[in-house]
This record gives C-alpha cells, structure tokens and sequence, in this order.
C-alpha cells in the first residue's frame, strides 16, 4: 500500500451493515442461455423468472427422491 494512504480519521465498519442478502449475478453459458431465453419469449417472462422456476422444479424433484 502506499505510504501517502492516510487512514488516520477511518472509521472501522462504516459500510458494514449486518443481516444484509446480497444478491450475486449467476452466469451462464451461452448455449444455457439462449434456451432459457426461448423458452422466456414462449412464457412472455424475463429470463430469472423461468430460471427460478426451473430450478425450484429441480428442487423438488430432488426432494422427493431423498
């Protein structure tokens, strides 16, 4: 780090703000994507609704199987 850095008047944990959900982006490839985005223009929904969609399907599925 530099010397001219001067956290002299720095207040510890400032941003911190506990309990908060971050929402991360998810990336997929390409090739996931776009049948995922036909498959949203068919639904007339946005791409994360279709993916959450399926995902939760998934889950179920697992579920039910353990």
């Amino acid at each position: 780090m530099r010397k001219e850095y001067d956290f002299s008047q720095g207040e510890r944990g400032k941003f911190l703000k506990k309990d908060v959900k971050l929402n991360l982006p998810v990336y997929l490839e390409d090739d996931i994507f776009d049948y995922i985005e036909k498959i949203a223009k068919k639904r007339k929904a946005d791409v994360s609704s279709v993916v959450n969609q399926l995902l939760r399907s998934d889950i179920q599925m697992i579920e039910s199987v353990k």
